[in-house]
């Protein structure tokens, strides 16, 4: 077995877990386990709390970053805990809102309500968009995997009728992107452009690859045919490179997104060169798959995880 091959077992294997409730519950139960893989977690989570958050955010805007925040959960199915989560996305508005913040806050629609019901996900948007609205600041829809695709451009479509400051994630390696994005760019909102992070068939998703890559950068040239406000969220320097030859991150209404705590060097050199950069802060207490998709992207940060479980990394003060 080669090292290409491996990697790639090392990837499907952490996206197992990733997805798995049994790890989740195991690690969660696991009164050793879990504060040694939450101190490896915290190289991409600001914490468990959206103090944690807006602590981090305060000090990142202070440094000439936006931010982006989100408070991790999907797929719930219980009533009550939606609200409850809703309530939390409320809460963090406010918050970010009383710090003078100018954030945008994301979320995935089935971590409130999308799973048991679209009117109640709908009802729940309305909520928060209409906080977002009063503060100032931008909601983004999150992309999850593909057989939720048309409830939640179905939810964005309907929210976008009242309200402008909503925005919705495209994936580029899904087949039917092109097709989707001749309607989004309809609507108002802000549309992110990412590569795509699930576990997709080949049928209807590209694998990480050159033509990915190639399809990403024709996706973004019909995004700066339009007038609306573009987040291009990738850390692949290539990738990043390719866009900027084409100009595209000089346009006013785009800026360059990463996830917190993947490639603080990266973001913080275009920052530097004067592009807008906006970093990607996540917490909350459902931070298994998420921890595990980090290093899904990157099995090599395995490595760096058994490190942070020894000496815990200091994010902030690398931006």
């Amino acid at each position: 077995m080669n090292e290409t091959e491996s990697l790639i077992l090392a990837t499907n294997a952490l996206k197992s877990i990733a997805r798995s409730e049994q790890a989740k519950q195991f690690i969660k139960n696991d009164e050793e386990l879990y504060p040694l893989l939450f101190r490896a977690a915290q190289r991409f989570i600001a914490g468990e709390h959206r103090e944690d958050a807006i602590s981090d955010a305060l000090t990142l805007l202070s440094k000439g970053y936006s931010v982006s925040l989100e408070c991790i959960g999907e797929n719930i199915r219980d009533e009550q805990q939606c609200i409850e989560e809703k309530d939390e996305f409320i809460e963090l508005i406010r918050l970010a809102g009383n710090n003078g913040l100018d954030a945008t806050v994301s979320l995935d629609l089935s971590h409130i309500g999308m799973m048991i019901d679209e009117d109640l996900a709908y009802n729940h948007l309305v909520d928060l968009s209409r906080e977002a609205a009063l503060h100032g600041m931008t909601l983004m829809i999150g992309a999850e995997e593909s057989a939720k695709t048309d409830q939640i451009h179905a939810l964005y479509k309907r929210i976008s009728e009242s309200y402008p400051n909503v925005g919705i994630t495209l994936q580029a390696y899904l087949n039917r992107t092109e097709r989707d994005l001749e309607q989004i760019k309809q609507y108002p909102g802000r549309i992110r452009l990412v590569k795509g992070a699930y576990q997709e068939p080949s049928e209807i998703a590209l694998p990480r690859s050159e033509q990915l890559r190639a399809k990403y950068v024709q996706l973004a040239e019909r995004l700066m045919a339009t007038d609306l406000p573009v987040s291009f969220a990738t850390h692949d320097e290539d990738l990043i490179e390719a866009i900027r030859h084409c100009g595209y991150l000089d346009r006013p209404n785009v800026e360059l997104e990463m996830l917190y705590g993947v490639r603080p060097d990266l973001l913080k050199k275009m920052k530097c060169e004067g592009y807008r950069a906006k970093a990607y802060i996540t917490y909350g207490k459902e931070w298994h798959l998420y921890f595990f998709h980090r290093l899904a992207e990157y099995p090599p940060n395995m490595f760096r995880a058994i490190a942070d479980i020894v000496t815990p990394s200091i994010k902030v003060e690398t931006y």
